[in-house]
């Protein structure tokens, strides 16, 4: 039987080939010898629409929806609320406050200063958010005396993105990086610069070396650089044509180890930045604590916590409780479709 090209096709069928299969012409008694399409109008007079006048829409059906990076939106939204935050709260103490208090116009440190200091804080949240759930099934084992059950359902989802969580971490650290090498290409610091020289010369001053404040800059500056030096290398291990080439065993030392030591080095790093401005009361404007010291609050509780389940009664036990021993009054049998769980 002949066919009409006025004919649509049918969505969602196919055959061999791929291609969509036309419709059998016994089910629409639609012949081309009935067809009266006038010429380049493509008019069909027997009410079907012409192929060439039909959308790909009508053709095929609505396109199938696919979600954009379901692994990241969660991760994604969460560390765009934080920024949020953290950029909101040093915009109030940096620029506002001086503006309505001091009468003194501090909007241009929006672009690089405040960014600055939201970057790091948020970084280090967001590490501090890797270990965190880890520590939380740990503590959940040894409270349960088994690895034989499941995490709560909020808990399963928060480890299953650990990965991206610490690459975001990674990502805000290196902005902080190219930011601070950044400052001294700001006309605003040249600007300072001039006048802390003429204040010098004013003041009659030959050196103006302080000790401390060169001290703190030092190792305020390699805190830094080693922090983000192992956060690369965290990130790298990541990569799966990298973890695949490592060993089990392998891949945890470098997540486990070199993550807490980038998260105590970072927090090291805050609180090296900070110095003794924590006791200074002009620091508190609006009975507002400085911005590093909310920031290490959460990686301060994680090392504490991590400290507390080092000592051997805990660590043996935990130990013992991932390679499947059960505490006797815990043991439970398991399940066909239950399997063991690991942190």
């Amino acid at each position: 039987m002949e066919t009409c090209p006025c004919v649509p096709r049918r969505a969602g069928a196919a055959d061999q080939g791929g291609q969509q299969e036309m419709i059998d012409m016994a089910e629409t008694g639609h012949e081309a010898k009935d067809c009266q399409c006038q010429g380049s109008a493509g008019i069909c007079r027997s009410g079907a629409t012409p192929l060439w006048q039909t959308s790909s829409l009508e053709l095929w059906g609505p396109p199938r929806e696919q979600p954009l990076f379901p692994e990241w939106q969660v991760p994604l939204r969460v560390t765009f609320a934080l920024l949020a935050v953290t950029f909101i709260y040093t915009f109030l103490r940096e620029v506002l406050q001086p503006y309505l208090v001091l009468n003194k116009n501090n909007f241009y440190k929006v672009p690089v200063l405040v960014m600055n200091k939201a970057l790091p804080w948020t970084s280090i949240t967001l590490l501090a958010l890797v270990y965190l759930p880890g520590l939380l099934a740990a503590m959940l084992q040894l409270h349960r005396g088994t690895k034989y059950r499941r995490f709560p359902a909020w808990l399963a989802g928060w480890m299953s993105v650990r990965k991206q969580l610490g690459l975001l971490s990674f990502y805000l650290a290196c902005l902080h990086a190219l930011y601070s090498l950044c400052y001294p290409m700001r006309r605003s610091y040249r600007y300072k610069v001039l006048n802390w020289a003429y204040q010098q010369v004013q003041q009659k001053k030959e050196d103006a070396w302080v000790s401390e404040d060169v001290w703190r800059m030092e190792i305020y500056i390699s805190l830094g650089i080693m922090t983000l030096g192992l956060l690369a290398v965290i990130a790298v291990a990541s990569l799966p044509s990298i973890s695949n080439s490592l060993s089990w065993r392998e891949f945890t030392w470098i997540q486990r180890s070199l993550g807490y030591t980038a998260l105590l080095l970072g927090t090291a790093h805050a609180l090296v930045f900070g110095w003794s401005k924590w006791v200074d009361p002009a620091q508190y404007v609006w009975y507002t604590p400085p911005s590093f010291v909310l920031a290490c609050l959460l990686p301060l509780s994680v090392l504490l916590v991590k400290a507390a389940m080092l000592p051997p009664c805990l660590a043996r036990r935990l130990e013992l409780i991932r390679r499947g021993w059960e505490r006797p009054d815990r043991r439970i049998s398991l399940s066909p479709k239950e399997e063991p769980l690991l942190t």
